[in-house]
């Protein structure tokens, strides 16, 4: 596709030129966002023979570190953007926070933008996707803006304590959530979080037994594609664990998930990959809880489970070529995120990694190139199950217990089970571990 710019879109200065055998040939995708998903698909792209260039914030980001194309800017500025798209053949997203004001001015000058604003606005708006969302009549809990603290108490008036406060744009890992106690801390939080400008929203606090994403892909032709839906785990709010597929998930649920999904991705007219996360009620339905329009932790396990990851995937759909096979290659694939200690170890990271493969080396490691720091996603692992079954449930634990040992290994440089590699022993303690 040709991209139409008006004579005084000049590229940034610090973008090289991309390579000209690529730029006369295959295509070239614009990520906006250096962050590790834009790393991981560039890595997708190089297998492919396309061009990734990112639209980063500085050159020191995980992309702007590996790609050669990278145009130094804002997501926040019309510019920055223009210049990040002059000469690419589609402009996607590693993260949603674009304004979608600058992403339909950039459509209306020709850019192939996917997936298109009018799409990506559900993903950065919560509140905007609830409504949508009821006008479909797709499961979601109960929900209401928030004006003031009395919308709140009048809220769970109708549908009872507890609820959950949330920040209608920007909140992620955890943050911009609030779960009040009573009618009382509910206005501390409002009224605090109005002064600070923040916009709010308040829904049903759901009585769920785990959480779930189904992870799809959708092209501009209408394709459709869908991962198994898997499992995951959440720790202050961060998601550290993923079990692919969802073990003790009945097939009729599973299948009703991934339906969900595919239907949500068509209604909105998503193109690319795209998380719905899910809560599984206790009475064995689904309610969808968030929405992720890109490639998306729980997604991770695709990289080394599955036939085509949602990174390559993401790529496919977005140059609108038939979308890749989904179906895991393993019983069970376990990724754990390897989370910043709260003291970076002596031990360097490299040296880590020498003593996690002398110990598994089917461990499969991505690390994102980010300095440590507490809680901070610096990386993940997967573990791909050999031989056995997802109905076996010692099978199942021990995948994904050898996944949050090798991710705690390279976060804290210590062993779980207390292994030590002089003598190839555990102790006492760590074996009770």
């Amino acid at each position: 596709m040709n991209v139409t710019v008006t004579p005084d879109q000049s590229p940034v200065s610090a973008r090289p030129e991309p390579p000209r055998e690529l730029a006369a040939g295959q295509p070239v995708v614009t990520m906006i966002g250096g962050g590790q998903l834009a790393r991981m698909t560039h890595q997708a792209a190089i297998a492919l023979g396309q061009s990734l260039r990112v639209l980063a914030a500085s050159a020191d980001e995980p992309a702007a570190r590996v790609t050669p194309d990278v145009v130094l800017g804002s997501h926040d500025s019309l510019d920055d953007l223009r210049a990040a798209a002059t000469g690419s053949h589609a402009l996607t997203f590693d993260h949603e926070g674009v304004p979608t004001e600058h992403l339909e001015t950039l459509v209306a000058e020709g850019v192939n933008v996917q997936p298109p604003p009018q799409a990506l606005i559900y993903a950065q708006d919560k509140l905007a996707m609830r409504r949508r969302l009821s006008e479909l009549g797709l499961p979601i809990p109960p929900f209401a803006e928030v004006t003031w603290a009395g919308d709140v108490e009048a809220f769970a008036d109708e549908h009872g304590w507890p609820v959950v406060i949330k920040a209608v744009r920007g909140g992620y890992d955890g943050r911009g959530v609030w779960m009040p106690e009573d009618a009382d801390d509910a206005e501390r939080i409002v009224g605090e979080q109005l002064d600070k400008g923040t916009t709010l929203m308040v829904e049903q606090r759901v009585a769920w037994r785990r959480e779930l994403s189904a992870m799809v892909a959708r092209s501009p032709f209408g394709q459709g594609a869908a991962w198994p839906v898997v499992q995951t785990v959440q720790r202050d709010g961060q998601l550290a664990v993923a079990i692919a597929p969802a073990p003790d998930l009945s097939q009729e649920l599973a299948d009703h998930a991934s339906s969900l999904a595919l239907r949500l991705a068509g209604e909105l007219g998503v193109v690319g990959a795209m998380a719905v996360e899910l809560f599984e009620t206790e009475d064995g339905r689904v309610l969808v809880n968030e929405l992720a329009m890109r490639p998306h932790n729980s997604g991770h396990w695709t990289m080394d489970g599955a036939r085509t990851s949602q990174f390559e995937q993401h790529l496919r759909a977005v140059l609108d070529y038939p979308l890749g096979d989904t179906s895991p290659i393993a019983p069970v694939t376990v990724t754990a995120n390897v989370l910043g200690g709260a003291e970076s170890p002596a031990m360097s990271m490299d040296e880590r990694i020498h003593h996690l493969f002398a110990r598994m080396p089917d461990a499969k490691v991505h690390l994102y190139n980010k300095s440590e720091r507490p809680a901070r996603k610096i990386g993940h692992v997967n573990i791909v199950g050999g031989p056995g079954s997802l109905d076996d449930a010692e099978y199942v634990a021990d995948v994904r217990e050898r996944a949050e040992r090798a991710a705690h290994w390279l976060s804290h440089a210590e062993w779980t089970d207390g292994w030590d590699p002089h003598t190839g022993t555990t102790d006492e303690a760590g074996a009770q571990r």
